[in-house]
């Protein structure tokens, strides 16, 4: 794996923050800062992932594949809701 420097300029609280964020989860201050890189950039990733599928669904089609779901087939054990998530 190719590593690279880059100087990163963060306010004085954000830095003092992530510092005491490393520390607390026994990583280097380093570490968190690419784990944080890496997660957000997988966030924006998969937001546009998810915007690019929806414009090219084919509604009428999915919702008449919907329509099929459990046809001919009687609820299983298991299939029930919760007593919590039963409407009243």
């Amino acid at each position: 794996m190719r590593k690279s420097n880059f100087a990163l300029r963060l306010q004085p609280s954000l830095l003092d923050e992530a510092r005491k964020l490393a520390e607390a989860e026994g990583v280097a201050l380093n570490q968190l800062i690419n784990v944080a890189v890496a997660e957000k950039v997988s966030a924006l990733r998969t937001e546009s992932y998810i915007t690019e599928r929806a414009a090219r669904a084919d509604v009428p089609k999915a919702l008449r594949i919907l329509k099929r779901a459990g046809v001919g087939r009687p609820p299983m054990k298991g299939d029930e809701m919760p007593e919590t998530k039963r409407k009243r």
